[in-house]
């Protein structure tokens, strides 16, 4: 049984929305990457859904390539006839006998902190594994495909071009380490084009734009997770820029009711943004949101810090996405950066 009451509302909420439940019933779900921050509330909401309604029946395989990892982040679920974990990297080939009916590929290493440390590792998990990915779906038959790529794809965006639309692309240079990952999702996005032209497999394409809540590794390097740290720690928030950069945030219910959306609604071989482009701040202004949300109330500080070599910064001043092709979909984000960066903070502190 799950204890955090901040997940048990969310999986509550994502249950009670319009993402049709009954196409997954007796149906097996294969989700890449399980672990990871985005993917692992699939995992639960699934095993929620099952719950709520016992006739669904859903099985969920859990790729992941730490067990024991795994086995703490599901621990409530350890027990859950309908999770089986299958331990290995999405890079190796993929042997599974069981039929599979819907596959979600997540797996990646997001944060920016791996670019610069590894980033062969980051691309060959958009490229070997989606190959593997699609090979698998390609043999299943299955009746949906969800890629996950990134916000990242579109490169240097011109502000005359922010919120950026599906069928928009700036310059991404290829020669840059950093690039290893945005080239990797245009890679992969491309990969699922194909596949659908010419396999036929039903594949689709979310494009996530910086998502929070809870789970999400506090210790990643992105700016939002530092701040989300120091408010549960109490410790002032040290900004190192000028703060200017804008983004849009976009909680992780909201989210993954998102992805769900696109899985069992989008169209075929077409990718769609997830994101909210009503929640969008300079980092700065998120500082002073999140100093205020703690248990205590901290200052914000901006500081000179040294470049480093494993995180690789991105150059972008402005990011946010436009959403008014999902949002044909019925799907619309809800929630503020105020109440869910509240709602982040608390499950890390309120557990019960």
């Amino acid at each position: 049984m799950i204890k955090n009451k901040i997940i048990v509302e969310d999986l509550e909420e994502i249950y009670n929305s319009h993402i049709k439940w009954e196409l997954f019933a007796n149906k097996t779900v294969l989700i890449t990457g399980a672990n990871g921050f985005l993917p692992a509330y699939m995992v639960q909401a699934l095993l929620y859904a099952n719950r709520i309604n016992l006739n669904l029946n859903i099985k969920v395989l859990a790729l992941v390539r730490n067990i024991e990892k795994a086995k703490l982040k599901f621990e409530a679920y350890l027990d859950n006839k309908n999770l089986e974990f299958i331990t290995q990297d999405v890079c190796d080939a993929i042997t599974i006998k069981s039929k599979i009916d819907y596959i979600i590929h997540a797996a990646s290493q997001a944060s920016p902190k791996y670019y610069g440390i590894d980033p062969v590792g980051t691309l060959s998990a958009n490229i070997l594994g989606t190959m593997n990915l699609l090979e698998l779906a390609r043999k299943n038959q299955v009746e949906s495909f969800l890629y996950f790529s990134s916000g990242e794809v579109y490169g240097q965006v011109d502000d005359e071009h922010n919120p950026v639309k599906e069928n928009y692309y700036g310059y991404l240079d290829p020669m840059m380490v950093r690039a290893c990952y945005g080239e990797s999702k245009r890679m992969g996005e491309n990969m699922c084009v194909s596949y659908h032209h010419q396999y036929q497999v039903p594949a689709k394409t979310v494009r996530p734009f910086h998502t929070y809540g809870p789970g999400m590794d506090l210790g990643d390097g992105r700016v939002y997770a530092d701040f989300v740290s120091n408010a549960i720690a109490g410790i002032d928030i040290q900004l190192k820029s000028d703060g200017s950069a804008r983004r849009a945030f976009c909680y992780l219910t909201d989210a993954t009711i998102g992805f769900f959306t696109v899985l069992l609604d989008g169209k075929n071989g077409e990718a769609y943004n997830i994101g909210n482009p009503n929640q969008e701040y300079s980092i700065m202004e998120l500082a002073e949101i999140i100093a205020q949300l703690g248990p205590k109330k901290l200052n914000v500080i901006r500081i000179q810090a040294a470049d480093t070599n494993s995180y690789l910064k991105s150059q972008l001043l402005r990011n946010t996405p436009d959403i008014d092709k999902i949002s044909t979909l019925d799907w619309v984000p809800r929630t503020s950066a105020a109440t869910g960066f509240k709602r982040t903070i608390e499950s890390y502190t309120k557990i019960e």
